[in-house]
């Protein structure tokens, strides 16, 4: 499995979460990482870094042979109004929230060809079905990749290959600290369940979505906390 944006908050749990079910579970982040497992290998790339993901999986495919599953959990956000957003603040989110999950999905489907099997969740938010202000941007990287998601379903699936996304709601992460609390207070009482969420919430799903038994679930996207 291998799992992006794997340093720390979702990524780094989920890390944990697979090694624990036996997984053979490789990571990468911009960061170096410290995870004293043999069953865990750590790849400093940056996912918008098209050389630096074809090496990654290069290297997995070399030493494992496969690829089974994809978790792409790597994004960036900057709460921000329109106005005062600089298109090299936007530029990044969609390089990174867009391109990066494009470029993993692309060469990880490629290894995945080969069996004629793979499960690949594409990370979402639910900042874009509620329309959150100020994080215009931010929402519609997200859009845009359950958008993807959905049409890579249609491309991958005669080779057996899943493509799932879902969003999730607030977690207490690095990257909502910096939110105010009345704006996150607002989001979760519009929920159903109106509480934060957490990285078990996320692992539940993902646990769903990568198994061998989930082979007729694709191109679906799954909000948590009763967004529809």
């Amino acid at each position: 499995m291998l799992i992006t944006g794997a340093r720390k908050g979702i990524g780094r749990y989920l890390v944990d979460h697979y090694l624990a079910k036996g997984y053979a579970v490789e990571g990468c982040s911009r960061g170096e990482v410290e995870i004293d497992n043999p069953n865990y290998r750590h790849h400093q790339v940056d996912v918008a870094d098209e050389k630096g993901v074809r090496h990654m999986v290069a290297d997995i495919t070399k030493r494992h042979g496969r690829i089974d599953a994809v978790l792409n959990n790597a994004a960036i956000a900057s709460m921000n109004h329109v106005l005062l957003t600089p298109a090299k603040s936007a530029n990044r989110m969609l390089e990174v929230n867009v391109t990066g999950t494009m470029l993993v999905c692309r060469d990880a489907a490629k290894v995945m060809m080969r069996r004629k099997y793979g499960r690949i969740v594409n990370f979402t938010t639910i900042v874009a079905p509620i329309a959150l202000a100020g994080e215009a941007v931010y929402a519609a990287s997200k859009s845009a990749v359950v958008t993807f998601t959905r049409i890579l379903a249609f491309e991958l699936g005669q080779w057996g290959i899943t493509c799932n996304s879902f969003g999730a709601t607030p977690i207490m992460t690095d990257m909502i600290k910096g939110v105010p609390q009345p704006k996150i207070d607002a989001v979760v009482n519009g929920l159903a369940i109106k509480r934060l969420g957490t990285p078990q919430d996320c692992a539940n799903v993902c646990d769903f979505f990568v198994s061998p038994s989930s082979d007729n679930i694709t191109g679906q996207v799954i909000y948590l906390g009763g967004i529809t």
